[in-house]
C-alpha cells in the first residue's frame, strides 16, 4: 500500500511539474506577444519565442519567431523559421504563403519551391499550395541594389500620410502631411491628384482625408504648418528646395469652382515656386508656364540646379505620352525663364504612372507602377549620362521597395537618403524613412591562374571580426562573389576548394570606408602535389648501411630545410651495387633507407614525413652488373640513396600557402623549386684538369645528382656552359671548352635525360673567373677558370638541344 501511495505522489508531482512548466511557457509566450503587439519590441520578443520553442517545439511558436523576424526585416532568419513551421503536419496554406514570401525576400525562392513541391499534403492543402506556387509575383527575382535598412522618421511621421523630404541651407526640414482631422483612413493614390469637381472646405473628396499641407521642422525640432501664398490653396505639397536660387518649388491644388461660367470643371495640381526667406517663410508665388489647372496635372517638382532643369509629373496631352502619368523636364535660365516641357521618353515612361523624379550625379531615380516591380509604386534607378540621356532602368529591390507604395526617393548633399512609403510597418498611411547604408557591398572575383572567374563550387567563409559570427555570401550570375558588410567593422574571408591553396584575406574593413563597394580579386591556385624541388645523393661503403661522415652535411641541410618548411617531405630511394645476391641487396638497400630515417630523427623529422623505397641492385647507374669487372669508383656510384624533397606531398590534404613564401607565384610552381635550389646551391660546377676534358670521379658524383634531379623534374631543362683557363691560344681553348660541354651533356644523356632538355654552349677563355692576363694567377685561380657551369631553366615546348659557340667579348 505504501508503494502505491508513493507512486501516486510521484505521479502528482510530475503532473503538477509539467503543468507548471507549461504555464511558464505560456506566460513567456504571452509576454512576447505583448512585446510584439503593444511595445513593438520585436527583437526581445524574438528571443523569448525562440527560448520557448527550444523548451517545447510547436508550429505556433515557430511561426511567432518567423513573424518577429518579419517585423525586424531580417528576411534570412525569417525564412529559416518559416521553413521550420512548414515542417509540421498542421501547417496551413497561410503558413505556406508566408514561407514563400520570406523565400522571395531572402532570395531562397528556388529552394522554397522545391521544398513545397516535394512535401506531402492533404488533398485540400495540395491544391492551395499549387495555386500559391503559380501566383508568386515577379519581385522575388529582383535583388536589392544596395543593402540598407529603413529607419522611420518618428519625429515627422503621424497617423496620417507623411511624405517627401527637403532641407534648406539652415537645416530646416520640409515635408508633406495630411495630419489633423479624423476623417476616413483612405490611402491617397497618386498623392494630390485631385481632379475634384466640388471642393469640400475641410477634406479631400477623393480620399476623405484632410488636405495636404507642407510642414516645417526647425532646428529645435518644433513642427509647424506652412501657409501657401497661392490664393485659394487646398492641397499644398511636394516641397523641393533650390538652395542656389533660394526658392521653394511645390505643388498646389486650387479651389476653382468654375471656369468661364462652366461649373462642371475638374481641377488638377499645378507647380508654383516662392522665395524662401531666412525665417523659413514663403514670399510671393510664381507659376510655371506649363500649368493648366483645369486641363491636366503638373506636380511633384524636383529642381536640378546643376543641370538647370525642373523635373515634374504630368498627364498633359503629348504625342510622346505613354499613358497615365509621365515624367517631364523643362530647362530654365538664371531668370527662371522656362523652356518647353519635354517628355523623358519610353526608356523611363510607361503605360503606368511615373512620378517623383530625382537626380544625383550619374543616377536618375523615380517611382513607377508601369515597370516590373514588387507591388504598388516602386523606386527605380537609371543611368544618367553627360549627354542627359537615361538608360539601364532597374528596380532598386528590397528593402528600398516593398509590396506597398515606395516613392519620393531623395538624397541630400550630405549623403543622407530619404524615402516615402506606405509599407505595413509604418505609423500611418504614408511615412518618411531614412535609408541607412547598414551594409557596404562586398564584391570579389575568384579567378584561376589564367584570370578566368571560377564558376564551379568553392567554399567562401566570411567572418565579422568586430561583431562576431559569419556573414552570408552569394554568387552572382557571372560568378562574382558578393556579400553585405556591417559598417565600422573588420572582416576576414577564407576561400577554399579541394586541391587548391586556401586564400585568406584579413584586411577587409569598413571602418572609415566612404565608398559603396569593397572590391577584391582572389586567385585560387591548384596545389602542385608531390612537386620535386630538390635532389641530393649520399653514398655508402661496400656492404654497409651506416651513414658516412661525408653524407652527414647533405642530410643536415635537408633536416634544416624540412624544419623551416613543413610542407616538404623526403622521399628516400636506396640502392646497392651488383655484388652479393639479389635478396641480400634488397635487404641492404632497405637498411640504408631506414638509416636515413633514423639519422633525420636527430633533426626532429618524424618518420611519417619520410617515404622509403628500396631497390637493391635493380637500378644501376652504369654497366657494372653481376660478374662484370668494374673499378671501385664505378661501383661506388651504385651504392647510394637518392634523396628527393617533395613539396605538398599528400594529395588528400589541403595546404595553405606557406608563411614567408606568399610572395611567390604558385601558378608557376618552379618558383618554389628555384627558391630551395638557391638556398641549397643545388646545381654544381664541374671542374677539369689542365688541358683535359675527362670527368673526374668527384664530378661524376655531382652529375649523378643533376641527372636524378632532371629525371625527377620533367619541367626543367639544363643549360651547360664550357670554359677554359687563359693558357693556350684562343682557337684551341674554344675547341676545348666545347668538348667539356659535350662530355657533360653526353654523361647526362646516358643517365636518361632527353637531349631536347639539354642546351650546351662554349665560351673558350672569354669569361674567366680570374683574368690571368691582368694578374698573376695561382694554380687554384686557373682551376676556377677550367670549368663547365650548369644552370636550370624551364623547358620550352618543341625545343631541341642546341650546340652553339657564344662569344661575349664584344658585349
Amino acid at each position: 500500500m505504501k508503494k502505491i501511495a508513493t507512486q501516486v505522489i510521484l505521479s502528482a508531482l510530475l503532473i503538477f511539474g509539467s503543468v507548471g512548466i507549461t504555464q511558464a511557457q505560456k506566460s513567456k509566450i504571452r509576454y512576447a506577444d505583448s512585446l510584439m503587439k503593444v511595445e513593438k519590441n520585436y527583437k526581445t520578443a524574438s528571443t523569448l519565442y525562440q527560448q520557448a520553442y527550444a523548451k517545447k517545439p510547436k508550429m505556433e511558436t515557430a511561426t511567432k519567431v518567423a513573424e518577429s523576424y518579419d517585423e525586424l526585416r531580417d528576411y534570412d532568419n525569417s525564412y529559416v523559421w518559416w521553413k521550420t513551421a512548414i515542417g509540421y503536419e498542421e501547417a496551413s496554406p497561410k503558413v505556406y504563403a508566408s514561407f514563400l514570401r520570406s523565400a522571395e525576400l531572402s532570395g531562397n525562392l528556388n529552394e522554397a519551391k522545391a521544398l513545397l513541391t516535394a512535401k506531402v499534403y492533404s488533398s485540400a492543402d495540395s491544391s492551395a499550395v499549387q495555386e500559391l506556387l503559380a501566383k508568386r509575383p515577379f519581385y522575388s527575382q529582383i535583388p536589392g541594389l544596395r543593402k540598407v535598412k529603413l529607419e522611420p522618421m518618428t519625429e515627422l511621421n503621424s497617423a496620417g500620410s507623411d511624405f517627401t523630404y527637403a532641407r534648406d541651407v539652415s537645416g530646416n526640414v520640409y515635408f508633406t502631411s495630411d495630419r489633423g482631422g479624423e476623417f476616413v483612413d483612405k490611402m491617397p493614390g497618386i498623392r494630390i491628384d485631385g481632379r475634384n469637381k466640388i471642393f469640400s472646405e475641410e477634406k479631400q473628396d477623393n480620399t476623405g482625408r484632410e488636405y495636404f499641407s507642407v510642414y516645417r521642422q526647425d532646428s529645435t525640432g518644433a513642427i509647424s504648418e506652412m501657409i501657401s501664398n497661392v490664393p485659394n490653396t487646398y492641397n499644398f505639397a511636394d516641397p523641393s528646395y533650390a538652395k542656389e536660387a533660394g526658392l521653394m518649388f511645390y505643388s498646389v491644388t486650387r479651389g476653382i469652382t468654375k471656369e468661364k461660367k462652366n461649373r462642371n470643371v475638374e481641377v488638377s495640381p499645378e507647380i508654383y515656386y516662392s522665395i524662401l526667406n531666412e525665417s523659413g517663410r514663403l514670399e510671393g508665388f510664381f507659376p510655371v508656364p506649363f500649368n493648366d489647372s483645369t486641363g491636366y496635372s503638373v506636380m511633384h517638382p524636383f529642381v536640378d540646379e546643376e543641370a538647370k532643369r525642373l523635373y515634374f509629373t504630368s498627364d498633359m496631352p503629348d504625342s510622346l505620352a505613354m499613358g497615365g502619368y509621365d515624367l517631364y523636364y523643362s530647362e530654365y535660365d538664371e531668370n527662371m525663364t522656362f523652356g518647353p516641357a519635354i517628355n523623358l521618353g519610353p526608356e523611363v515612361n510607361t503605360a503606368g504612372d511615373e512620378s517623383y523624379a530625382f537626380r544625383r550625379g550619374g543616377k536618375f531615380y523615380f517611382s513607377s507602377t508601369g515597370h516590373k516591380g514588387m507591388g504598388g509604386m516602386d523606386v527605380f534607378v537609371a543611368d544618367y549620362s553627360a549627354a542627359n540621356l537615361l538608360s539601364n532602368v532597374r528596380n532598386m529591390g528590397m528593402p528600398i521597395n516593398s509590396i506597398a507604395d515606395d516613392f519620393a526617393y531623395r538624397e541630400l548633399d550630405n549623403k543622407e537618403i530619404y524615402l516615402s512609403s506606405n509599407r505595413k510597418e509604418g505609423m500611418g498611411l504614408d511615412d518618411i524613412y531614412q535609408i541607412e547604408d547598414v551594409y557596404k557591398a562586398f564584391l570579389a572575383r575568384v579567378i584561376d591562374c589564367q584570370g578566368v572567374i571560377i564558376s564551379d563550387s568553392y567554399l567562401a567563409t566570411l567572418t565579422d571580426k568586430t561583431q562576431g559570427g559569419t556573414v552570408q555570401t552569394y554568387r552572382n550570375g557571372d560568378g562574382t562573389l558578393r556579400s553585405e558588410l556591417e559598417p565600422e567593422s573588420d572582416f576576414s574571408i577564407t576561400i577554399s576548394k579541394p586541391g587548391y591553396f586556401s586564400v585568406t584575406d584579413d584586411a577587409i574593413s569598413t571602418k572609415g570606408f566612404e565608398g559603396d563597394t569593397i572590391k577584391r580579386v582572389y586567385k585560387l591556385i591548384p596545389i602542385p602535389y608531390q612537386l620535386p624541388v630538390y635532389v641530393d645523393i649520399i653514398y655508402y661503403d661496400l656492404d654497409k648501411f651506416k651513414i658516412r661522415d661525408d653524407a652527414k652535411p647533405a642530410l643536415d641541410k635537408l633536416g634544416q630545410l624540412m624544419n623551416q618548411y613543413t610542407f616538404l617531405d623526403l622521399l628516400v630511394s636506396s640502392h646497392t651495387d651488383s655484388r652479393a645476391s639479389d635478396e641480400y641487396n634488397i635487404r641492404l638497400s632497405n637498411e640504408r633507407a631506414k638509416a636515413v630515417t633514423e639519422y633525420m630523427a636527430q633533426h626532429n623529422i618524424s618518420a611519417d614525413r619520410i617515404r622509403l623505397e628500396w631497390y637493391g641492385e635493380q637500378n644501376l647507374v652504369n654497366d657494372c652488373g653481376n660478374g662484370k669487372p668494374c673499378p671501385e669508383p664505378a661501383h661506388q656510384l651504385n651504392r647510394r640513396s637518392e634523396l628527393l624533397l617533395e613539396a605538398f606531398p599528400d594529395p588528400s590534404k589541403n595546404y595553405d600557402i606557406p608563411e614567408g613564401l606568399k610572395n611567390l607565384d604558385y601558378c608557376d610552381p618552379e618558383q618554389i623549386m628555384d627558391l630551395i635550389q638557391r638556398d641549397l646551391r643545388a646545381i654544381p660546377t664541374i671542374y677539369f684538369d689542365f688541358d683535359k676534358s675527362m670527368l673526374r670521379s668527384a664530378d661524376k658524383l655531382e652529375l649523378e645528382r643533376t641527372a636524378v634531379m632532371l629525371n625527377r623534374m620533367p619541367n626543367l631543362m639544363l643549360f651547360i656552359g664550357g670554359h677554359t683557363d687563359q693558357r693556350g691560344d684562343e682557337a684551341y681553348n674554344e675547341k676545348l671548352s666545347e668538348k667539356r660541354s659535350e662530355v657533360v651533356m653526353e654523361y647526362l644523356k646516358k643517365r636518361g635525360v632527353e637531349e631536347n632538355r639539354l642546351d650546351y654552349e662554349w665560351f673558350g677563355e672569354t669569361q674567366p673567373i680570374h683574368n690571368c692576363n691582368e694578374v698573376t694567377c695561382t694554380e687554384a685561380m686557373h682551376q676556377l677558370n677550367r670549368r663547365t657551369e650548369l644552370k636550370l631553366g624551364k623547358t620550352t615546348f618543341g625545343y631541341t638541344g642546341i650546340k652553339k659557340k657564344v662569344d661575349t667579348m664584344e658585349e
